[in-house]
């Protein structure tokens, strides 16, 4: 009788085991997926901000990329700049708060 239930619990415990190992596949699949999502937003939100930069310079194929660099520091280096950069970032954080909290 006792062989019986140990045979028992060690098919119990092989069949936990295969669930486990596939969950942990599943597991893994998902967090690729996730990272694949991630990826493609990244993607997808450089190229439209790269789109905008262009249509504000007056030839974009003549400037280099530390010519373009160069650009970007001085113009973000005022104090003007940083104030509604600050500004607009603590608006997106407060609407992403509230967001959070009505779900």
């Amino acid at each position: 009788m006792p062989n019986e239930e140990l045979e028992k619990l060690k098919q119990h415990q092989h069949r936990l085991e295969k669930k486990l190992t596939a969950a942990k596949h599943k597991e893994k699949q998902l967090e690729h997926k996730l990272k694949q999502l991630t990826r493609s937003e990244r993607t997808h939100r450089l190229c439209t901000r790269a789109g905008m930069l262009e249509k504000f310079l007056r030839e974009p194929t003549l400037l280099t990329d530390d010519d373009v660099m160069e650009l970007l520091t001085f113009i973000f280096h005022g104090e003007a700049v940083q104030k509604k950069l600050d500004l607009l970032i603590e608006k997106r954080k407060k609407e992403a708060t509230t967001e959070d909290g009505e779900s």
